[in-house]
């Protein structure tokens, strides 16, 4: 693999996964072809380079070509599974209330494999778990607002939330732009 394809791979992983590859969302999610990118070793060279971060990159395949890619924060990703309301909500979706992080995710991979979509992907996401349920309950419909995720509970701190994320991704991908490695300016 070329230094082009790792740059150009950072620059998407940059634009997609900023909150997270800053320290201030436990996960992003991401979809590439396979066709445009040597996906397996491009998240081995930019996981092992993250790693020590806390970083971890988690291919998921979802198609013949296609492979989600989880970018996440191992502590903060911790963190939301300490969280008593978020362990129930998920044990209605099989998820073990004493799982560790990665059986989280076995059961997500499961899950996305499964027909139809696992809106509870919304933890694994940061999102507000008063938002994930509203989704499900409204069917994706009747939102307050609709950015980075549709917001059914407090608006004005998911406002907050989006500027912080965009402020994160227009300073990460300025610096990549300036010639900087990915692993060099994440948190």
């Amino acid at each position: 693999m070329s230094a082009v394809e790792i740059s150009r791979f950072e620059k998407v992983l940059a634009f997609h996964a900023a909150p997270t590859l800053m320290g201030i969302k436990c996960g992003s999610l991401l979809s590439l072809s396979g066709e445009e990118f040597d996906l397996c070793a491009l998240s081995r060279l930019l996981g092992s380079q993250l790693a020590d971060r806390g970083l971890r990159i988690r291919l998921i395949p979802v198609g013949e070509k296609r492979k989600l890619i989880y970018v996440y924060n191992e502590e903060l990703l911790k963190r939301k599974q300490n969280c008593m309301a978020v362990r129930q909500f998920l044990k209605k979706y099989g998820y073990s209330p004493t799982a560790s992080a990665e059986q989280w995710l076995d059961r997500l991979c499961e899950r996305l494999s499964e027909d139809g979509f696992p809106h509870e992907i919304g933890i694994f996401l940061d999102y507000p778990l008063e938002d994930i349920k509203g989704f499900i309950e409204n069917c994706g419909q009747h939102c307050k607002l609709c950015g980075v995720w549709k917001v059914y509970g407090d608006v004005e701190r998911a406002r907050r939330i989006f500027a912080k994320y965009y402020r994160c991704r227009t300073e990460l991908c300025s610096q990549l732009e300036k010639g900087r490695r990915l692993a060099a300016c994440v948190a």
